[in-house]
């Protein structure tokens, strides 16, 4: 047999950890094959290939990034995209496809193997922790470690200069980054999409921490929004997916503090941080863990399944299933939270 892996979306720490995993695990157990399809869908849609054996994943655990490369192409949107993606994996010999990705990616593979019949086995990816079907994903713990790391940092320098720091944190529809970075490290505003903020609630509780000469940390995440406002948008362009850009709504909340409460406020963005760089313990456990159920998953020809955490066990769920909804923030949760605002 000969296995195709792809990696689509955004990178994430962990992703060559599950590569390395099915490879080590397909080769040495099962004799099987592989072959690397560059790119995200691009790789099948134009036949770019890389090898894919033991010796081109020695070394890559630790790898932040994806030695496939991504990207965010859909080749159902794209003319004749299905057509060429299954004459490609036929003439590569490909008699099944791991699909590494998130909520679009794995949303390509649902469809192509209910609809297309192209044997499909997903792995789900994504630093918002916001895929229905697992508990959590690889990618996430990093990124949430990354920035409780700076909120940490961002303290010393809030209270040596008196100011209102607000920390803008990834999570275009959930805030689960915001809820676990800001809860760890000892924000005293958190905001984030699943509930909408009162800019003037939000500028008390800042008003409260200065009354203890301490001042505030805010962390938001990019897709939080006003009561009475909308998105705040990079521009108007969409990607394949049909997602907007975000970007600013940190900038907008720190201007809006500073004008009503007089207080000096800076905006620190962490962007494309949280997801590069060397993924956690945590991360490289449960990435190789997704990789050697998902090779067993091919193996046993139970395909259009997705492998996903469920307590500490390993089980495999439907890929439709996976993404028909995204997994958002209990109320109860975030309400736990609030008990640190101001």
């Amino acid at each position: 047999m000969r296995v195709g892996v792809l990696t689509g979306g955004g990178d994430c720490p962990g992703l060559n950890a599950v590569i390395r995993a099915i490879v080590r695990k397909g080769v040495q157990e099962y004799g099987y094959g592989f072959i690397g399809f560059r790119d995200g869908w691009h790789g099948p849609l134009e036949g770019d290939t890389v090898r894919l054996d033991i010796p081109a994943v020695r070394g890559i655990l630790p790898r932040g990034g994806t030695i496939l490369g991504s990207s965010r192409t859909n080749p159902l949107t794209t003319e004749g995209g299905v057509r060429r993606l299954k004459e490609n994996l036929a003439s590569h010999g490909v008699d099944a496809l791991i699909v590494i990705g998130g909520e679009d990616t794995l949303g390509v593979a649902a469809e192509l193997h209910a609809r297309h019949g192209v044997p499909c086995v997903g792995v789900p990816k994504t630093i918002d922790n916001d895929l229905s079907g697992t508990d959590y994903t690889f990618g996430f713990d990093t990124a949430v470690n990354i920035a409780t790391e700076a909120i940490d940092r961002l303290h010393t320098t809030a209270e040596s200069h008196m100011r209102v720091l607000v920390v803008e944190v990834m999570g275009r529809h959930t805030g689960w980054i915001a809820l676990h970075s800001g809860l760890a490290g000892g924000a005293n505003v958190i905001l984030i999409p699943e509930q909408r903020f009162d800019v003037d609630q939000v500028c008390a509780w800042v008003r409260s921490r200065f009354t203890i000469r301490y001042a505030p940390i805010v962390v938001v995440a990019e897709g939080a929004m006003p009561r009475d406002g909308d998105l705040v948008l990079k521009d108007g362009t969409l990607d394949s997916f049909g997602h907007v850009r975000l970007s600013g709504i940190g900038e907008w909340l720190a201007k809006e503090i500073e004008r009503r409460t007089g207080k000096e406020a800076r905006t620190t963005v962490l962007g494309h941080v949280q997801r590069g760089g060397t993924p956690s313990a945590f991360d490289r456990w449960l990435a190789t863990r997704f990789g050697l159920h998902a090779i067993e998953a091919v193996r046993d020809g139970d395909f259009g399944k997705m492998v996903a955490l469920k307590g500490t066990r390993i089980v495999r769920v439907e890929i439709a299933d996976a993404v028909a909804a995204v997994k958002t923030v209990d109320p109860a949760d975030y309400q736990e939270a609030a008990v640190f605002f101001g």
